[in-house]
């Protein structure tokens, strides 16, 4: 097996507070796969030249930092294990800088935990920061691990996410602060994700805060907490996403969604410019749980959303109703006018007038039926069974 890394961490900050780089010397910082700092089984610190990873198994037992320019290539059937760090283990990729994660069917890119009993929760996750815009424009700091994103190039790139599964993701900081499975940060059109399977995380499967990034083939099983969630000025597109809790998954958050929406960052700017409004269609949301999502779509805060071709589907094992089916209200604000809601809907304890469409009066259309939502065939690569 290769050889890898010596910890370091790096918080947010302009070029002028990079560490020099010392090629054969062990100073935190990969050049090369025959850099003293680079060790397979203790994976961290910082990219700072273009490495490519050959197939095989790495333990990550830090945070790993891809510092931009730069560019970290995973080979398709690349096995990234995690270390059960909670917080402190993590992949970030700066502003500027790429992951080239690029599996296939049959050799997908897992980043999953090196626990002997994984749970979820047990490493941070994949997080991308990019240069695209975020409501009221200009930068922020990232929620975990203090990076900058955000700005005003929608095309930015921050590279390819194609055949990827992450798994036992989500630490949590603190009630306010965690990990998601995929988190990215004003994310532009430019990035590639696609055929991306998210399994167990111990908050939300995906988190969107800002950009245009698009997704497409997106399959989530078992989210603690909200299944898909943007906030802060969102505005690319889900297509085909199929998101699922199982009957025997009945650990939730204290408020559980299939989709949380929200315009601005926590509710606390509704008059910015850019506020979030996606497009999201061919979905499936699907409850085999004994236990309430809070809501199933909820859009808040001044967000906005178009969502059509989308099934929700509570099966006979999920003997709790949702709080709401969909709510477009909130203290904070509820969402645009422009929301435009439109699915099929099959369970015998849903209340298919459980509409809550705002002050703004969001157009929300319920049927009952089984049609619509994601094609699932497009899973068939992850070997999950529908």
């Amino acid at each position: 097996m290769l050889s890898l890394v010596a910890s370091f961490f790096v918080a947010c900050g302009d070029d002028d507070s990079k560490p020099a780089v010392n090629p054969g010397v062990a100073d935190g910082v990969i050049t090369s796969l025959e850099d003293p700092d680079f060790d397979a089984t203790n994976l961290k610190g910082i990219i700072g030249a273009n490495i490519e990873l050959p197939a095989g198994e790495y333990v990550l037992t830090s945070g790993l930092i891809v510092r931009q320019p730069y560019t970290l290539k995973l080979a398709a059937g690349t096995t990234i294990k995690a270390a059960a760090g909670g917080t402190d283990v993590y992949v970030i990729v700066e502003q500027g800088a790429k992951l080239d994660a690029q599996g296939t069917e049959a050799a997908p890119i897992t980043f999953t935990s090196n626990a002997a009993t994984p749970e979820p929760g047990d490493w941070g996750g994949v997080i991308l920061c990019g240069k695209a815009p975020i409501s009221g424009g200009g930068t922020a700091v990232t929620e975990v691990v203090d990076h900058f994103y955000g700005g005003d190039d929608a095309n930015d790139n921050s590279g390819t996410l194609n055949h990827v599964v992450i798994r036992y993701s989500g630490a949590r900081i603190n009630g306010e602060k965690e990990f998601n499975g995929l988190t990215c940060y004003g994310v532009g059109k430019g990035t590639s994700i696609s055929n991306l399977a998210i399994y167990n995380g111990d908050d939300d499967a995906i988190e969107f805060f800002g950009g245009s990034v698009n997704v497409t083939n997106l399959l989530v099983v078992n989210a603690k907490d909200d299944m898909i969630d943007w906030t802060q000025g969102y505005t690319g597109t889900i297509t085909n996403a199929y998101a699922v809790r199982e009957a025997a998954y009945t650990a939730v958050s204290s408020d559980p969604r299939g989709i949380e929406a929200d315009g601005n960052l926590d509710g606390l700017n509704p008059t910015q410019a850019g506020q979030s409004n996606p497009t999201i269609s061919g979905l499936t949301i699907v409850n085999n749980a004994p236990v309430a999502l809070s809501d199933v779509i909820k859009i808040r805060r001044g967000s906005g959303a178009n969502i059509s071709n989308t099934l929700v589907v509570w099966s006979a094992s999920a003997t709790v109703a949702p709080d709401d089916l969909v709510d477009c209200t909130d203290s904070l604000g509820d969402a645009m006018a422009s929301t435009s809601v439109t699915f099929n809907a099959s369970g015998a304890i849903l209340n298919l007038t459980d509409l809550k469409p705002g002050v703004n009066a969001a157009s929300i259309n319920v049927t009952a039926g089984t049609s619509g939502g994601a094609d699932t065939s497009a899973f068939g690569w992850t070997g999950y069974a529908f």
